[in-house]
C-alpha cells in the first residue's frame, strides 16, 4: 500500500482561504442586515411623524386619529410597520451582540402583537365601552413589554461597552421620562405617543449605527490585516466569491 503523503502547507492554506471566505460572507451579511434594519426604522419613523400629525397631536391621540377620522386603515398599517420595525431591529441587535436572554426575544415579539391588536380594537368609548377599555389595556401592555425588552438589553450593552453607558442612560431617560412628562402636564394626547415612538426609533437607529459599525470594523480589520493594498482589499470584501464569473463572448474577426 502506498504511503499517504500529507502536505501540511497546502492544508494550512486551504483552511486560511476557507476562514477568510467565511469571514467575507459574514461581513457582507452584517452590512446587509444593517442596511435593512436602518431602512425599516427610517420608514417607520417617517410614517410615525406623518400619521401623528394628520390631526393636531395636542388634541388627538393616535387612537383618536384612527377612530374619529377616516384614517383607520392607516392606523392599522402604522401599527404593523412600526411594530415589526422595532421588533426586527431589537432582535437583530440581540443576535449581533449575542444576547442570550430568550425572554427579551419573546417580549419584543409579543409586544408587536399587542400593538397591532391596539390598532385593530375600536377605541370608541360611547359606542363600544368594553372594547375601548380593552384597547387601553393592550396599549399599556405594549409599553410594559417594550420596557421589559429594551431596558435589560441596554443595561447589558452598557456593561459590555462602558463607553456607551452614559449615552444609553440618557437615551432611556429621553424615552421614558420624555414620554411621561407630556402625559402628566398636558393630559392624554398624541404628543406622548409621538415622543415615545420617535425617541425609541431614533435610539434604535443610534444603537444600530454604533453596534453594527463596531462589529463591521472588527471583522474588516481581521479580513484586511494581511493585505498590502488597502484599496484592493476593500474591493475584495464586496466580491461575490460564490458567483461563477461569466465568460466574455469571443469576438470573431470580421
Amino acid at each position: 500500500m502506498d504511503e499517504m503523503i500529507i502536505d501540511k502547507n497546502k492544508i494550512r492554506e486551504e483552511w486560511i482561504a476557507k476562514n477568510l471566505f467565511d469571514l467575507q460572507k459574514d461581513l457582507t451579511r452584517q452590512r446587509r442586515i444593517r442596511y435593512f434594519v436602518m431602512s425599516v426604522l427610517l420608514a417607520s419613523l417617517l410614517l410615525t411623524v406623518f400619521y401623528g400629525t394628520l390631526e393636531n397631536p395636542i388634541q388627538y391621540t393616535f387612537s383618536n386619529i384612527g377612530n374619529f377620522f377616516d384614517y383607520r386603515w392607516l392606523f392599522i398599517v402604522w401599527a404593523i410597520v412600526c411594530g415589526v420595525a422595532i421588533q426586527c431591529s431589537l432582535q437583530a441587535l440581540f443576535r449581533l451582540e449575542e444576547y442570550r436572554s430568550k425572554a427579551q426575544y419573546w417580549y419584543s415579539g409579543i409586544g408587536t402583537i399587542f400593538l397591532v391588536a391596539t390598532a385593530l380594537i375600536p377605541a370608541l368609548r360611547e359606542e363600544f365601552p368594553v372594547w375601548h377599555y380593552l384597547h387601553m389595556g393592550t396599549s399599556v401592555i405594549y409599553a410594559v413589554l417594550m420596557f421589559l425588552s429594551l431596558n435589560p438589553f441596554v443595561t447589558w450593552v452598557s456593561r459590555e461597552n462602558p463607553r456607551l453607558r452614559l449615552a444609553c442612560r440618557i437615551w432611556l431617560g429621553v424615552i421614558w421620562i420624555g414620554s411621561t412628562l407630556p402625559l402628566l402636564f398636558l393630559g392624554k394626547n398624541g404628543l406622548f405617543e409621538m415622543w415615545f415612538f420617535t425617541s425609541m426609533i431614533l435610539f434604535l437607529l443610534y444603537l444600530s449605527l454604533i453596534l453594527f459599525e463596531e462589529k463591521i470594523v472588527k471583522m474588516s480589520v481581521a479580513f484586511l490585516k494581511d493585505e498590502p493594498n488597502l484599496n484592493l482589499a476593500i474591493e475584495k470584501i464586496f466580491i461575490n466569491l460564490e458567483k461563477e464569473p461569466k465568460e466574455k463572448p469571443s469576438r470573431t474577426p470580421s
